[in-house]
């Protein structure tokens, strides 16, 4: 009790420099909703990329390898005469 009343016409350093300067008490509101809404579609982005990603290495491990197109005789004669093997029959 003797505490506070020794104290009582002492003003503490930090309001004793600001001078007439109003103070006004703000209350915590929650979340900002940009943030919030923000939040939702970075995570749903980011989820959608990963779900993508485990798909595609799934598919690679589980999918057997594509079969290339057959070559026709026309492309393959082309290619021999390009190398300088001549084909057969000429």
């Amino acid at each position: 009790m003797e505490d506070e009343v020794e104290f009582a016409d002492k003003v503490p350093p930090s309001f004793h420099e600001m001078g007439n300067k109003i103070i006004y008490e703000t209350e915590a509101r929650g979340f900002n909703p940009g943030l919030m809404v923000l939040l939702l579609v970075g995570s749903l982005l980011l989820i959608f990329l990963v779900g993508n990603y485990v798909l595609y290495m799934y598919a690679q491990k589980t999918l057997p390898p594509r079969k290339k197109k057959p070559v026709s005789k026309k492309k393959m004669k082309r290619e021999r005469l390009k190398q300088g093997i001549s084909a057969p029959g000429e």
